[in-house]
């Protein structure tokens, strides 16, 4: 049921770019630690930093150990921003 929640919470976040996002996907993640939740964030704008960048620097050093839930597959590649994936681990 947490799972559940925590990435509703997501998609609810990345909704708030489905207007400014294009061509990228609207993406939101929220990252939890122990329960909480310590970061959240969306992919504002194309060319700016991804949802998981701002869930992250929102989280700072909770984001250790902690669980992120995220509505699309972290990217893996560099492009006008630095691969998602690489910063979660």
């Amino acid at each position: 049921m947490q799972d559940e929640f925590y990435m509703a919470r997501a998609l609810k976040l990345a909704q708030r770019g489905r207007f400014t996002t294009h061509p990228n996907p609207n993406v939101g993640c929220v990252i939890v630690n122990n329960g909480d939740i310590v970061g959240e964030g969306y992919h504002h704008r194309a060319g700016e930093p991804h949802a998981e960048v701002h869930a992250l620097r929102m989280a700072g050093a909770k984001a250790k150990g902690a669980t992120a839930y995220v509505t699309l597959e972290p990217c893996s590649h560099h492009g006008r921003t630095p691969p998602c994936c690489d910063a979660l681990i």
